[in-house]
């Protein structure tokens, strides 16, 4: 099984093109597709970048017309899902940028990419294990007591991380940082929290190098454990970056 694993999107389409150009991914057919590798998603595909509908459209025909990707959900898919399905979201937080996106398509286009989210959303598990469970897509990680099981505790540390219950100033999480104690054989590749460069740990990989604040775009090539990574378009946002020095 070969695969490469993006970091988080956040509507950064142009950024995603040269990634997968460059990873030797053909857009012949619409969509990046390549004769021996298939691509995986960490989650958070929209919000805050200026493509966030784009790149919904893509993974979609990716993962439920051509079966070449694998794809789960992070709390920014969580939160567009449960707009599209009417519930009361707050419309901040990047969700906006998608929303207005949202609003100035037509009718039908509207139908079509709700239609096509909440299908993406529904299909997606809360994680993947591949490669005989050697490797797991998590968007914000997992631990090893957690894999294996599906339930309200797991749904919250993949969306969000290993929260506290405790928020920063900002309103934001306090997140434990679970990679630091993991003690597990299997591979978990994740996204959610920001790092300048992708951080290995424990056999954890956080590959979301902030590309919609002004970092990288990166890919973690499975198994050769590589990163291939392309600069971001926009402006550089040192503080949204956490340092775990």
């Amino acid at each position: 099984m070969k695969l490469d694993i993006i970091g988080d999107i956040h509507g950064c389409y142009d950024e995603f093109h040269a990634l997968t150009v460059k990873l030797g991914y053909d857009w012949s057919e619409g969509v990046p597709l390549h004769p021996s590798r298939i691509l995986g998603f960490v989650g958070d595909l929209t919000d805050r970048g200026p493509n966030s509908l784009g790149i919904v459209d893509l993974v979609w025909k990716l993962v439920m017309v051509h079966k070449r990707a694998y794809y789960v959900p992070g709390n920014h898919c969580n939160k567009l899902y449960r707009y599209f399905l009417g519930r009361k979201v707050q419309v901040t937080h990047g969700l906006e940028t998608t929303v207005a996106e949202y609003e100035a398509l037509s009718s039908a286009g509207q139908t079509d990419i709700k239609n096509k989210m909440i299908e993406l959303y529904e299909h997606a598990p809360l994680y993947h294990q591949l490669d005989d469970k050697k490797l797991v897509i998590a968007h914000a990680g997992i631990n090893d007591a957690l894999l294996g099981k599906q339930n309200n505790k797991v749904q919250t540390f993949v969306l969000y991380g290993d929260i506290t219950g405790e928020t920063h100033p900002d309103g934001s999480p306090v997140r434990r940082d679970w990679a630091q104690q993991y003690k597990g054989k299997a591979w978990i590749v994740y996204g959610h929290t920001p790092v300048r460069e992708a951080r290995f740990i424990n056999h954890t990989v956080n590959i979301d190098t902030g590309c919609v604040f002004g970092g990288n775009l990166s890919a973690l090539r499975y198994p050769e454990m590589d990163v291939i990574s392309v600069p971001s378009s926009m402006p550089l946002v040192e503080e949204k970056f956490r340092s775990f020095n």
